[in-house]
This record gives structure tokens, sequence and C-alpha cells, in this order.
């Protein structure tokens, strides 16, 4: 085999390099634009972070063989055409998208994104997606809210500690105060025994009465309407006076 040519070694090493280093890849066949309407397809893609080369099939398959893009060896067939891209790959789809909608010659191929072999159709749904930057807001987005939530979360765990300590240290003095309650029972009806032993005192009481008038007046008529308790004797029998003289004795 003769020596390869330095030119086309530079090639090779230029193809390798730059896939190594993109962000991704879109093979493209160009087969039909003419030279102004590749110029205005470089143009675009440019602005989309794109470099549009044009390499012999031959030489990308030397740069790719035995490396991780291997499996794009079968989308080199026919004039192809690489978009190298730096940043958005997404955007660089779209840019081939909407020329080849006014340029049906532009046929995009497929494409490389690391390691991973990305078909026609992968390329029309990362053409789809919003640009690079909506994305990066939108994923902020979905990570801040559940980080808000968590910073709720974690400012409400003290909070919540301090409303359960003094609600659990209020519940125990409620209780203490509920255990000394009947302690302090018998004290507030300590004088209950001596009214009552005032009341079971009351009939010795109730003979103070005796000395009162009408307490006399009874005795007295009691004691004049018995002889018996006056005299010693027993009461005269009827029609009998006590007044009469008894008949002289002979």
């Amino acid at each position: 085999m003769d020596k390869p040519r330095p030119e086309k070694v530079a090639v090779v090493d230029e193809v390798r390099d730059r896939l190594e280093s993109s962000d991704g890849a879109v093979l493209t066949e160009y087969r039909g634009l003419t030279v102004g309407e590749l110029a205005d397809l470089r143009r675009d893609l440019a602005a989309a972070g794109g470099d549009y080369k044009v390499y012999k099939n031959t030489l990308v398959r030397l740069a790719i063989a035995g490396g991780p893009q291997a499996e794009i060896h079968d989308l080199l067939t026919g004039p192809t055409a690489i978009a190298f891209v730096q940043g958005d790959v997404s955007a660089v789809a779209k840019a081939l998208r909407d020329f080849a909608r006014n340029n049906p010659n532009l046929v995009v191929k497929g494409g490389v994104v690391g390691s991973g072999v990305l078909s026609a159709s992968d390329i029309n749904v990362l053409a789809d997606l919003p640009p690079r930057d909506t994305l990066l807001a939108q994923f902020a987005g979905a990570l801040a809210a559940p980080l808000q939530q968590l910073a709720g979360l974690v400012q409400a765990l003290p909070r919540n500690l301090a409303y359960g300590l003094s609600a659990l240290i209020e519940q125990r003095q409620a209780g203490g105060e509920t255990a000394e309650a009947p302690a302090e029972a018998p004290a507030t009806d300590t004088p209950a025994p001596a009214e009552t032993a005032e009341t079971a005192g009351a009939p010795e009481t109730a003979e103070v009465p005796e000395s009162s008038g009408a307490s006399e007046t009874a005795g007295a008529s009691e004691g004049a309407a018995s002889p018996e308790a006056a005299d010693g004797g027993p009461p005269p029998a009827e029609g009998t006076s006590a007044d009469t003289e008894a008949p002289p004795s002979e």
C-alpha cells in the first residue's frame, strides 16, 4: 500500500479531532445545491452555532474507524457534508430543517451526539425542541419549585417544633394543676365536720328554752293540777268533798 499523502492524513486528523471536540454533528447530502445556496446554508448554520464542511467519504471513514462514532459509517454515502455543532444541537437541527423546506435538495441523513448516533427522525425531533436558553430556564424552574418547597419545609420545622414544645409545656402545666386539685379539696371542706358537730349538738342547746316563761308556766300548771304532787296522797273520791268533816268517832 502506498503511503498516504500528508494532505489526506491532515484531513483525517481534522475530522477526528472535530468529531471529538464538538457537541454534536449532523450529516447531510447536498447533491443539487448551487454554490450560492451552499453559501446561504453556511451562513444560517453559523448563526445557529454550526460549521458546515464537505469531506470525502473515504477520509471520514478513516477518521471514525475504531472510534465511538464508527456507527455513522452507513450514513457516508453520496456527496456528504458535516455540520459540526458548538453549543445547541437543536438550534443547528432547526436551521437545517428550515433550509430544507425551501431547498428540497438538502437531505438530512442523521447525526451523532457524543457516542450516540441519531437518525433523520431524531434530528427532526431535536429541531422541534425550544432553544437551549428556554430549556435551561424551564429546567431551572423545575428544579427551583422543589427547592422552594424544601426551603419552606426547613423553615417550618423549627416553627412547628416550637409550637409543639409550647403545647407540650402547656399540657403538662394543665395536668399538674389538675393533679393538685384533690389535695386542696380536704382543706376547702375542713370546716364541714365542725359545722356537722355543731348541728349534731343542736339538741343540747335546744334545752335552753326551759328557762323561758312558757316552760315555767307549763310546770306550774302541772304542779297545781296534781293534788298528789301537792299533799303526797291520793285524790278524793267522786261525790265527796275534801272539806266535808268526817263524823265524830264514839
